[in-house]
């Protein structure tokens, strides 16, 4: 089996500008650094495949000269804000037609080398017993409600049941999505009809969306509550 990631990173950032290259937490290039550096340090990724069409991002993971990376100038029609995820779902397909395909961003730093090694092998295992896919969620213990009242437990049995004893709810975090080229040619999709589904804990799923976010992420490591 060829693990190979995508690790889509384009221009621009509507929330936080710059988001993926301003320094983070002593890091010059930031975000991309630390993901790039974290991917090509895990034994288990044969390939990292960067889609970006951020000059400042291309000639950054030029310069590390990795025979593990290879680099794709993404166009701009495939760059904008308006661009589906599933016209990304068959870039992806495009760039790696063949192996396993490891989904990933920069907003989750906190993912790091050993993490995606335990993810790989854990997809490896779930294969095995049958699942076709993986992605990482965040398990959540606690009330949830709609309009209509609560979702995911009754009040008719218990108005305020112990939050351990509610079933959980997993929240896709996004961290990674990993199945094969197959999966994605056949059901178009980056999961596949089964997926497994593996959680992180509240720090390692920190995903970097707000400027919020990126300053309380840089406080954690500054903090030394995570390793990268």
């Amino acid at each position: 089996m060829s693990v190979h990631v995508f690790l889509p990173c384009r221009k621009g950032s509507e929330r936080v500008p710059k988001k993926n290259i301003v320094p983070f937490a002593g890091k010059p290039f930031g975000l991309v650094s630390i993901k790039l550096e974290q991917l090509l340090n895990c034994a288990l990724v044969d390939e990292v495949v960067l889609s970006t069409n951020d000059e400042d991002i291309l000639n950054y993971a030029d310069s590390l000269s990795s025979a593990k990376l290879t680099i794709h100038h993404r166009c701009d029609e495939l760059s904008s804000s308006s661009t589906s995820t599933d016209e990304l779902v068959a870039h992806a397909l495009s760039l790696i037609p063949d192996g396993d395909i490891l989904w990933t961003h920069v907003t989750s730093p906190f993912v790091n080398s050993a993490v995606y090694a335990q993810i790989i092998q854990q997809y490896q295992k779930a294969l095995a017993a049958g699942f076709d896919s993986l992605m990482t969620t965040s398990k959540i213990h606690g009330f949830l409600w709609n309009e209509q009242g609560p979702i995911n437990y009754d009040r008719k049995i218990e108005k305020w049941p112990r939050t351990q004893t509610i079933p959980a709810v997993h929240e896709i975090n996004s961290a990674v999505f990993l199945a094969s080229a197959e999966i994605y040619r056949q059901m178009n999709d980056r999961i596949g009809a089964k997926p497994f589904l593996y959680p992180l804990d509240k720090i390692t799923s920190q995903d970097i969306d707000w400027k919020e976010d990126f300053i309380l992420a840089e406080m954690m490591v500054q903090a030394g509550l995570v390793q990268l």
